[in-house]
């Protein structure tokens, strides 16, 4: 058994070693700002980090087990100015926790089980602008210490257990208090007692949230007086009765904007009576929003005769069956109806009206004309309509137009180029389907157009003045088209005060040089998701406030990187991650150019090589340019080494024949020849030498052994190896026979070049010329050495007279005399007997 000591010895170490390896320690938390924001939620954090640096101003602790927070526990970061302490298990929040903090805007405490909270808990917080104490266990306003929390604009104490409206006395301190929400807790009743200090110091720009507490009673005239920004009532009534009660109860007050209805999964009414809104008809109201009532009906329009006088009305998710039944009387400015069940689009004739959205909206797909003499900002996204006439005054009844959104419905056919609509400032199509627009100049009139959205229109550009009249566009939105031969032509020439270009996913392979030198007030492009195999950065030197370049998602290759460039002054990002990167030397200036630049590239590490093959999948970063320069030196040697081998085949292909008439002549340089000469001559003459040479020199007086390639030839052999073996290697003399068969034919030429090769090896050796027949100098002269030799050397005639026929024989036999050894009988040497031989 081990003893106890000896026990301790051993724990005390390793518990010492352990709590070293706490997870506090293991630098848990992901900096997504370095030295300024850290993200620590949910890593298993007991404490606070203490490794973080103190310049740390916005950090996220959520999800943690921080249960106790002890004083001054925060005082290492006083740049802190955002806190999540979000669901941290956190019950004691000891005074002067957040001592230090003086620059903290935002504290966030949501669900946290706070058993008390200490006059002193948010002490030190002199800035804090946005409490969130959501879920905190909180029974009472009361119980909430920050009546000296003076610059606090938003208060969040939703999903509580407060139980009394009443505001205490100290929030006469807050009087920069612009939103308090107080949702979700369990207020039943308000009194006028609770409001007093709304009374006592006005919040005139103070919204309150109030839904999802289940309102039973509000004292009449509680809210009399009162002047507030926002009030929000949804979902507070279990019957309409009551609604209409609590309504009526809130006459006197001045609210900008009325906020009433349900949530979408907390229904209380499963109906609703237009009579509920009787009580409106006391309430100032600037803003009317009513949100989510399965039954509520437009079909009386005396539910909105308390709203004649609203500037502005959204409906959200309600049945509202005919909508054109509102009095044109009516002073409306600004009109919502979002997620509406209509049975058809509606006809209006408001005169006031300025601001129409009709958005996500049930109805059937055709687009009714609008009389809306006032409008300027039209929202008919997201309806599934379909425009068979497009676009101009007359479709929207209004000249005045200036913010048209068209996106995400059906066909929009287009037929006009927006006539009497020349102050639309911005125009959305994206998502829709866009017909005839390539037909003509369409935007032509629209001067003063600053935003276009194209994108997804099924739009093809191959009209060179798609773009004409837009001169003081701003901002341009192409993606998911195309242009003719996926190119981007010269065709922004208008645009010269373009910021802002999306050309993304438009299957573009190629880019004109010039086609974005006009745009001189561009900052962002992009151009990710095409078909681009390499990017040249020198268009882009002149676009003095470009900022940030998307080339990501293509086939980019390399950067054309040219000398004496520069890239814009303001350039802050380049994306060109995602593509086909080729790490190769032939590129290393490209690739130099991207580790110069990292700082540039956006994402650089990410930027992987796509070939070579063993380089696929690597960083672009790791290639390096040392081993270019060991390349170039192998390469250079490779090449010089090819070239000595390819020059050595060729003159051994060339000079085959030579190089084995020399090795024959090392061979057979000291033996004795079994032929007096060999016989070079064309086919076309073998009867005279049949009959004249062979007759007269091997049956003469002496005889002489010629080498005849029709005889003496070895049967099998290869002819050209005949020629050098058994022709030159054993002849001494070597009879070439002209004629203009002769010159005519390649093998004799092969046959007389070999024997220039064989004279000039052997020494004994020596070449008699024989002209059988008179040869036009024209045609001996192409052949060059041929023609120079038969003009130095002395060459025999053929006559045809018997005296000319003498004089030739008895030449012809000396000049084979020269050189033959004798016997000793002075005659040839009986021993020379000639090798068996066939006729080839």
């Amino acid at each position: 058994m081990i003893s106890s000591s000896c026990l301790a010895r051993t724990l005390i170490p390793a518990m010492a070693f352990l709590s070293c390896l706490r997870p506090e320690s293991w630098d848990p938390c992901t900096e997504v700002v370095p030295n300024i924001t850290y993200q620590c939620m949910e890593v298993n954090l007991y404490n606070i980090p203490e490794n973080l640096p103190s310049s740390t101003e916005n950090l996220d602790l959520s999800f943690n087990f921080l249960r106790h927070l002890g004083s001054h526990n925060f005082s290492k970061f006083p740049e802190l100015r955002v806190l999540d302490l979000s669901r941290c298990g956190i019950q004691v929040i000891e005074d002067d926790t957040y001592q230090g903090l003086n620059q903290l805007s935002t504290l966030i405490l949501t669900g946290n089980p706070v058993q008390h909270l200490d006059l002193r808990t948010f002490s030190g917080l002199s800035s804090l602008q946005k409490l969130v104490a959501v879920e905190i266990n909180l029974n009472s306003l009361e119980d909430l210490p920050i009546g000296h929390l003076k610059t606090l604009k938003e208060l969040n104490v939703a999903h509580n257990f407060i139980h009394s409206f009443k505001l205490p006395e100290y929030f006469c301190n807050l009087s920069n208090l612009e939103y308090m929400d107080l949702s979700n807790n369990q207020i039943h009743n308000i009194y006028h007692k609770d409001l007093q200090v709304l009374y006592q110091i006005p919040f005139h720009n103070l919204s309150l949230d109030l839904s999802l507490n289940k309102i039973d009673f509000i004292e009449p005239g509680a809210f009399k007086d009162i002047k507030l920004q926002k009030l929000v009532l949804r979902s507070n009534f279990d019957s309409m009765d009551v609604m209409k009660t609590c309504i009526q109860s809130l006459a006197g007050l001045e609210v900008y904007e009325l906020v009433l209805g349900e949530f979408k999964n907390e229904r209380q009414l499963n109906e609703f009576d237009k009579s509920a809104l009787e009580g409106l008809c006391n309430l100032t109201i600037e803003n009317f929003r009513i949100a989510f009532f399965d039954e509520f009906s437009l079909d009386d329009i005396g539910v909105f005769h308390c709203l004649e006088n609203v500037s502005a009305v959204s409906l959200l998710n309600l049945y509202v069956n005919h909508l054109e039944r509102i009095p044109k009387e009516f002073r409306w400015q600004s009109l919502e109806l979002i997620d509406c069940d209509l049975e058809q689009f509606p006809t209006l004739t408001l005169s006031s009206l300025k601001r129409f959205i009709f958005t996500a909206n049930e109805v059937s797909n055709t687009f009714g004309e609008l009389d809306l003499q006032s409008l300027e900002f039209l929202d008919l996204s997201k309806n599934g309509l379909s425009f068979r006439s497009c676009c101009s005054s007359r479709d929207f009844g209004t000249v005045r137009l200036k913010h048209l959104d068209l996106s995400f419905n059906e066909v929009i056919s287009m037929s006009s180029n927006f006539v009497d609509m020349e102050q639309l400032e911005h125009l959305d199509f994206q998502y829709s389907t866009l017909k005839r627009a390539n037909a003509f100049s369409v935007f032509l009139s629209l001067t003063k157009l600053r935003y276009l959205d194209l994108s997804y229109t099924n739009t093809h550009v191959t009209f060179d003045g798609f773009f004409h009249g837009l001169f003081s566009l701003e901002v341009l939105k192409m993606p998911g088209n195309s242009f003719q031969g996926n190119s981007l032509p010269n065709i922004l020439t208008n645009l010269g005060n373009l910021t802002f270009l999306d050309l993304s996913n438009c299957q573009l392979e190629t880019i004109d040089p010039t086609a974005l030198n006009p745009l001189g007030k561009l900052q962002v492009l992009n151009m990710s998701y095409n078909k681009l195999l390499s990017l040249d950065l020198f268009p882009y030197e002149n676009l003095s406030s470009l900022q940030v370049v998307d080339v990501s998602f293509n086939r980019i290759v390399t950067l054309q990187i040219q000398e004496r460039y520069h890239l814009p002054n303001k350039l802050t990002l380049l994306n060109v991650t995602q593509n086909d990167f080729a790490c190769a030397c032939e590129h290393q200036t490209s690739l130099q150019w991207i580790k110069d630049q990292r700082q540039l590239l956006v994402d650089v590490e990410q930027m992987l090589c796509a070939t070579p093959a063993g380089m696929k999948g690597l960083p672009v970063l790791s290639f390096r340019n040392t081993t270019c320069q060991m390349s170039k030196t192998i390469i250079s040697v490779s090449v010089l080494m090819v070239i000595m081998v390819s020059l050595v085949v060729v003159l051994v292909y060339k000079f085959y024949f030579h190089l084995m008439l020399l090795a024959g002549c090392k061979r057979y340089g000291r033996g004795e020849c079994t032929y007096d000469a060999f016989v070079i001559y064309s086919s076309h003459d073998e009867d005279w030498v049949r009959n004249e040479l062979v007759k007269n020199l091997e049956e003469g007086v002496p005889p002489f052994r010629l080498c005849l390639h029709y005889r003496d030839f070895i049967p099998g052999v290869a002819i050209s190896a005949n020629i050098i073996q058994e022709g030159f290697h054993k002849s001494r003399k070597v009879i070439v026979v002209v004629s203009k068969n002769f010159i005519q034919s390649r093998w004799c030429i092969f046959e007389y070049e070999i024997a220039q090769t064989w004279q000039f090896l052997s020494t004994c050796s020596g070449i008699i010329f024989v002209i059988l027949q008179k040869v036009e100098k024209s045609l001996l002269r192409q052949q060059v050495e041929l023609y120079r030799l038969l003009n130095r050397n002395t060459y025999l005639e053929w006559e045809d007279n018997a005296l000319g026929q003498h004089i030739f024989w008895r030449r012809l036999r000396k000049a084979l005399l020269a050189g033959k050894p004798q016997n000793p009988e002075g005659t040839p040497d009986a021993d020379m007997q000639p090798e068996a031989t066939s006729a080839m």
